[in-house]
């Protein structure tokens, strides 16, 4: 269904303020955060057993090997009451030690994250940060952690809190900030304030990522929901700060096959966090082969290039079309080694997907390129001036990597290609339009 909340004056606006936010570069943060948060797949059910069996299935999987490196806590840890002192406390039963729990997972290779609120509470009742920030934020360093995922829910009153959103989040980025100070811990800063106050115009100056959405579900209609909104906004992203689409959610629900490939490359080549949500004690083996795709995952953590894909043509609708069931279907953007396309058919049925290369503005008129398909693993010949992809499955995706192979045969015609032959004129004047 088609929403009309969005205009093209509008977009343009969000997307001229977003890219002149600068980020917060305290040292860490520069790529997206990968690991495995819990909450997808266990919500409230989780302890330190369950935490540390996920670790150990992720080394034994190959995903840290790959670049999943964090293990997050999300809700539920705490016991429902401060200390006499106001200390935030662990469940004494589920997280009897919180010491000895990062003390694992740093002896497995694996950076270790936690979970707060800047409200009164968190979003399952637990004691929350307003008014302990500090306080707080030292508590987790003394703990072990390093990373912290900040939710949104028992906001307090106005004449109490006397903020907007900004500052409501501005209140820990501080507290962070001086911890660094006392201690030399440098957290990785994660807003989870649900894409309120059109946070990717400024999250790239309190965090390292920022939700740009509602919670996540795992099913077609949200990653199309999702990736439809994300379309509008790709220019907030880069490096040190980038939208948060939300935990991926492969690997649960009704997905198909296809679908989850799509999420993921998605995810990936948005320049999005990269955190796995399925309980990995019974993945199956493709949806695993999913989260190990090396060559999407070098895309999402490149080094060179830090910025989002973005679309280039809308494709069935309209350009700057939102519409949460039919996203934006052709898509590209720079890496370190060549152009990236993503090809999304939103579509019921298979179909092939044509672009001219020179409709995305990272390719060069006059030149051929190499083809990369980086779902297949393998080389696809070469593409002058257009390309199709053959057969791309219901709600699938065609992730390209295209490289430059020199000039393009002579003697082509016409002899400019794509927007460019609406002017296209010799050097003597005559015209060839």
């Amino acid at each position: 269904m088609s929403s009309s909340f969005r205009t093209l004056e509008t977009v343009v606006g969000i997307l001229s303020i977003a890219s002149s936010v600068a980020g917060l570069q305290n040292g860490v943060g520069k790529l997206p955060v990968m690991g495995y948060n819990a909450w997808n797949a266990f919500a409230c059910n989780v302890n330190e057993t369950l935490v540390i069996q996920t670790a150990q299935y992720m080394k034994d999987y190959g995903l840290l090997d790959v670049g999943y490196n964090h293990v997050n806590l999300d809700d539920c840890w705490a016991a429902k009451n401060r200390s006499s002192t106001g200390e935030v406390l662990s469940d004494p039963i589920r997280f009897p030690s919180m010491n000895n729990l990062t003390n694992q997972l740093h002896s497995m290779g694996f950076s270790a994250g936690i979970y707060s609120d800047s409200g009164w509470f968190t979003c399952q009742g637990y004691p929350g940060s307003f008014e302990h920030e500090e306080q707080d934020a030292l508590t987790f360093q003394s703990w072990g952690f390093d990373f912290l995922k900040y939710d949104n829910c028992a906001i307090p009153f106005d004449d109490v809190i006397r903020q907007g959103m900004v500052g409501k989040y501005q209140r820990m980025t501080d507290a962070l900030a001086k911890v660094a100070e006392q201690t030399g811990t440098t957290f990785t800063f994660s807003l989870c304030e649900w894409g309120w106050n059109q946070v990717w115009l400024w999250g790239a100056s309190i965090g390292h990522s920022w939700r740009i959405d509602d919670d996540i579900a795992p099913r077609w209609d949200s990653i199309a929901s999702i990736i439809n909104f994300a379309s509008f906004i790709t220019q907030a992203t880069n490096f040190y700060g980038r939208n948060d689409p939300d935990m991926l959610e492969i690997g649960n629900g009704d997905l198909t096959y296809d679908e989850a490939k799509t999420h993921f490359t998605a995810w990936a080549l948005m320049k999005a966090p990269l955190l796995i949500g399925t309980n990995l004690a019974t993945i199956g083996s493709e949806m695993l082969d999913i989260f190990k795709n090396t060559e999407i995952i070098a895309i999402n953590q490149d080094p060179v290039y830090g910025t989002s894909i973005s679309p280039f043509r809308w494709g069935i609708n309209p350009d700057w079309t939102s519409n949460s069931s039919f996203p934006a279907q052709y898509w590209s953007g720079p890496s370190e080694n060549g152009t990236v396309f993503m090809l999304i058919n939103t579509l019921n049925e298979p179909t092939d997907m044509f672009f001219d290369l020179t409709e995305s503005p990272w390719i060069r008129a006059g030149r051929q390129y190499s083809i990369r398909d980086l779902w297949a693993h393998a080389n696809n010949g070469i593409a002058v001036r257009n390309y199709t992809a053959t057969a791309v499955a219901p709600h699938g995706v065609a992730a390209l990597l295209l490289q430059d192979a020199g000039d393009e045969p002579s003697g082509l015609r016409p002899f400019c290609a794509g927007e460019a032959a609406a002017q296209c004129t010799a050097e003597n004047g005559t015209k060839y339009y």
